[in-house]
């Protein structure tokens, strides 16, 4: 097997998440599955556009000196998911469910083995760069080749890596690109250029950047406050990296959410685009990790849905989220606002 931490899903894997409910037709009696055998033709035949794939992983989270949790929203997005109303707008043959990445044999190994934090940075690291790495960018690789759209959900921003350059691989071999590189729009409060000291999920962009298979960058919403004049000195001077601040747009209001939008759109418009977006910088999501602003997520939705219909887009990726609280409880808002996130980027047409 050559993704041996994958879990490919079957119909009934989708349909025992459905609320089946007569005079209803529920997105999940309509998404579509296969099983793992002859892979690339399976996705290949599928009619579907997109391919949703999960990856709950929080190591690369670990592995950035920062708090876990973003290995709990897949399932509960899936459900939520499941149970949309399946209408002539949005049906859900439009999509391919093909499952998700199970890394937790990998971070119960490093949890019983690492004897201090410095040990548990080091293997969570490590096991970043040879295991999820490797795995996620080949999968991607293969989804891209055939043409269709992946749209992956959970996990650390560690993943932005090599699902840019698995697309970019992809694409390549696809014949649909000359080179294997791709532009990114991000929206973050963090730039995700930190130091190539190891994998990790605050360096995904300087990585893919500094090895080539990601041509232009542009950031919406950086922190004022939370990046280092260091990082910020390094992204003004590259001429393939544009950004906006969150303050200038929403405290100083230099120019507004649009605006911004448009400007990363324009500055990446010449090339096949990824969408990135962080949760932590929404507010009011749980596990929220830069400060008590953020952008609502009435403007997540437009910014997904904006540059979906106008950038050359290739794969949707939404990560840095949580769906447990400080008391242990489950909550489902973020869930819920990635459903709306996905359902809103198949809505544009793109793909």
């Amino acid at each position: 097997m050559e993704y041996p931490h994958f879990r490919f899903y079957i119909r009934q894997d989708i349909l025992s998440l459905t609320r089946l409910r007569r005079y209803e037709t529920k997105l999940g009696e309509c998404l579509q599955t296969i099983n793992s055998t002859a892979l690339s033709e399976a996705i290949t035949d599928s009619k579907a556009k997109f391919v949703l794939l999960g990856i709950p992983e929080d190591i690369g989270v670990i592995g950035n000196y920062e708090a876990g949790g973003t290995d709990t929203l897949w399932m509960p997005f899936l459900q939520s998911f499941c149970n949309l109303q399946s209408t002539d707008i949005f049906t859900g043959e439009e999509v391919l469910v093909l499952g998700h990445f199970d890394f937790s044999d990998v971070k119960a190994l490093i949890h019983t083995n690492a004897k201090s934090q410095d040990e548990m940075i080091d293997a969570c690291r490590h096991a970043v760069a040879n295991i999820i790495d490797t795995e996620v960018e080949a999968l991607v690789k293969l989804i891209s080749a055939t043409g269709k759209t992946p749209i992956v959900i959970g996990g650390g921003h560690n993943n932005a890596y090599p699902l840019i350059k698995g697309t970019a691989k992809g694409l390549n071999k696809a014949g649909m690109m000359n080179n294997a590189q791709i532009n990114i729009i991000n929206a973050d409060f963090n730039g995700g250029y930190g130091h190539t000291e190891g994998r990790h999920s605050g360096n995904s962009f300087r990585y893919a950047m500094e090895e080539g298979f990601l041509k232009k960058y542009a950031v919406i919403g950086l922190q004022e406050n939370l990046n280092s004049q260091r990082m910020l000195d390094e992204l003004y001077s590259n001429i393939n990296i544009q950004y906006s601040f969150f303050e200038d747009i929403s405290v100083r209001e230099k120019l507004n959410f649009r605006q911004a939008v448009v400007q990363a759109i324009s500055f990446t418009e010449e090339g096949f685009t990824g969408i990135e977006l962080d949760l932590s910088c929404i507010e009011h999501t749980p596990g929220n990790s830069g400060g008590v602003s953020g952008f609502s997520m009435l403007q997540a939705r437009q910014y997904v849905s904006f540059v979906a219909s106008y950038a050359q887009v290739v794969y949707l990726h939404i990560c840095g989220g949580t769906s447990l609280i400080t008391n242990g409880q489950i909550d489902t808002s973020s869930a819920k606002l990635i459903t709306e996130l996905v359902s809103d980027f198949i809505k544009s047409g793109n793909g």
